[in-house]
């Protein structure tokens, strides 16, 4: 059994001495969440580390371990942790009040501050997650076209409700998964996300497609890449035939450049999904876009036109003190060079980690895009040379396809060298990792793939 092979790994043995009150709360947690934990991404065998604080590209476990943090705040903290600033900002605000049950005069500023930076954005509405953001781009296509279904790339990931659980891990024949119901994924089409001519096969064979939505930079920021020129033709397609357009920029907006993939790439969609960095690590989300795509939310614009308009309540929407955390961080992203500096910082990793692959002979590749690094752990056993990989030539199930256990192995042999990787596996950098952060995390790499070997796995 996998987990068998994994208590014998002299990688558990050391991770397991070195955190030991990690382990004592993941006992405890399985008595009280399910797996133990709270978000998915966090599972981890033989069990997830426990933080204590964080500061800058750094955090601390319970046991008084230091990591150089590539997890971000699961890409929310662009600018580290508890920039000060940012912090600054929060703490005045709580002394305001964090709930008032009333407009307030910080979530104008938000909502102008992201107008100003986001190119397809005239009109805002906040919500209080990534996931409540693009399921209300989905209700907002379907109220403003009429029209009812909608579609998306495999593998691409879009949040957790109903319509965006197929064909993102698993179910990519369109099937509905556990606790959804068939007619929600009977409106989901989804296609190929390498090959155009799928895309605009179906756009051809039907005429009831209110949305295409995408993340820009490719699923999972760029894991499965997506070249400019493939987001160009969608542009193209979808205008062609009055489909909106929604990019999901969740993860990157405000992070490949301070408007976001849509600034980057000179692509502007209909509609733009965000979180993350909106809200400068505090929970929050928001749809922009098209003004006349917005007031399907608007009382007055829906009644002058004989329309029902779509309801949207939420207790936290705009929630006073994310505003305060997200305005202060989108002026220091939109004055400063944190996108270029966190960029600059991922390309000379990727560098860096492939150098080292082909020192040791290893047939991996580290690649990626803007401000992210993602390793290719090469399980189907392709020919390649690292510092010159092509991952847009690699098909979409190669580059998703790894051994988890391999991944926890890495993930964990990096922890003990001091590095807590994102399970992608990789890295999401901020504008504050300094050159020996990165120094370190080259050196922990090198270390974690001697590990590896010595664990049979290499």
């Amino acid at each position: 059994m996998p987990d068998q092979m994994i208590s014998n790994s002299q990688i558990i043995g050391a991770y397991r001495e070195k955190t030991p009150g990690s382990e004592k709360l993941s006992m405890e947690a399985n008595e009280v969440l399910p797996s133990g934990i709270a978000h998915d991404s966090r599972y981890l065998k033989p069990y997830a580390l426990y933080i204590d604080k964080a500061d800058g590209p750094h955090k601390w476990d319970v046991d008084g371990n230091r990591y150089v943090d590539y997890f971000g705040g699961h890409g929310a903290l662009l600018l580290g942790h508890c920039h000060p600033e940012v912090t600054e900002a929060v703490q005045s605000a709580l002394g305001a009040g964090t709930q008032f049950g009333a407009n307030h005069p910080r979530e104008v500023e938000w909502a102008n501050q992201v107008i100003k930076m986001v190119p397809s954005v005239e009109r805002v509405r906040f919500t209080s997650s990534g996931t409540e953001a693009t399921l209300m781009a989905l209700r907002l296509s379907r109220s403003f076209t009429g029209k009812t279904k909608f579609i998306r790339f495999k593998t691409h990931f879009h949040g957790w409700h109903d319509h965006m659980t197929t064909g993102y891990a698993n179910h990519f024949d369109g099937t509905a998964t556990a606790g959804v119901l068939d007619n929600i994924a009977s409106n989901v089409i989804l296609v190929s996300p390498q090959d155009i001519s799928e895309i605009k096969s179906v756009i051809a064979s039907d005429d009831d497609i209110a949305a295409v939505i995408v993340e820009p930079t490719g699923s999972s920021f760029g894991m499965v890449p997506m070249g400019e020129e493939f987001l160009a033709s969608v542009r193209e397609i979808t205008s062609a035939n009055g489909i909106l357009l929604i990019f999901d920029e969740v993860v990157t907006g405000f992070r490949c450049a301070p408007g976001g993939a849509q600034e980057a790439y000179g692509i502007t969609p209909d509609l733009t999904t965000m979180a993350k960095i909106l809200a400068g690590g505090l929970p929050g989300g928001a749809v922009g876009g098209r003004k006349e795509i917005l007031e399907e939310l608007d009382f007055e614009k829906t009644a002058e036109r004989g329309r029902e308009k779509i309801q949207h309540p939420g207790t936290f929407n705009a929630n006073p003190v994310s505003a305060t955390a997200g305005i202060t961080a989108l002026k220091i992203i939109e004055t400063t060079d944190a996108c270029q500096r966190a960029n600059e910082s991922a390309s000379w990793l990727r560098d860096q980690f492939n150098k080292t692959f082909e020192e040791k002979n290893i047939s991996w590749a580290a690649y990626g895009t803007f401000s992210g690094v993602h390793i290719f752990m090469n399980k189907g056993g392709i020919p390649l040379q690292p510092s010159n990989f092509d991952a847009a030539a690699i098909p979409y199930k190669e580059l998703k396809n790894k051994d988890p256990q391999l991944v926890t192995k890495l993930r964990l042999a990096m922890a003990i060298n001091g590095v807590d990787f994102n399970n992608s596996p990789g890295a999401q950098l901020s504008a504050v990792h300094t050159r020996d952060d990165l120094e370190l995390t080259v050196g922990a790499f090198s270390e974690a793939l001697d590990m590896l070997k010595c664990d049979g796995e290499l």
